[in-house]
């Protein structure tokens, strides 16, 4: 590093390519590797090191079960994956009674007026389609209990907490 005539260091390092070949540019900090690049070298890593443990678990005749270190971004898969499950549940739920799911069924039409709809419809929890007009639960004699599901939604997300009881002196 040199100081140029204002006292500031200059620097002379030039941009570094990603040592992977990728086509980002790398840092020191990360050995010459973009971000993505090291961060699957160090994922790698972190597998071979568990598949390691494991084997001389095996070797040794130790049966412990290790759970593999949880990431930040595999929790947030796993925090995503129950709606995707209930957003699957929902839709085998639905009735086929010839409510225009596909193409080859025809047109889809509201379930109250039979009004034609077609991408707009909208599908209520109840599982049956709607227009514009009847779209709402109080609009239609929708099934779906709301409350029930709103109360499990709160029970799951607010568990009971108790502390011990105390021992009196």
């Amino acid at each position: 590093m040199e100081k140029n005539d204002t006292g500031c260091q200059a620097t002379l390092d030039a941009p570094v390519l990603c040592v992977n070949n990728c086509g980002f540019f790398g840092t020191p900090a990360t050995m010459n590797m973009c971000s993505k690049c090291h961060k699957d070298m160090i994922l790698k890593q972190q597998e071979a090191k568990l598949a390691a443990s494991s084997i001389e678990s095996i070797v040794n005749g130790q049966n412990i079960n290790m759970v593999p270190p949880v990431s930040a971004s595999s929790e947030a898969a796993l925090s995503t994956q129950p709606s995707s499950a209930q957003v699957q549940a929902e839709s085998s739920e639905k009735p086929k009674d010839g409510q225009g799911q596909g193409p080859s069924q025809g047109p889809s039409r509201c379930t109250t007026c039979r009004k034609r709809v077609g991408l707009t419809g909208f599908t209520c929890r109840c599982g049956h389609v709607f227009c514009s007009v009847h779209r709402y639960s109080d609009k239609h004699d929708c099934q779906f209990d709301y409350r029930a599901t709103a109360k499990d939604a709160i029970a799951k997300s607010n568990p009971v907490v108790k502390a011990e009881k105390l021992d009196k002196i």
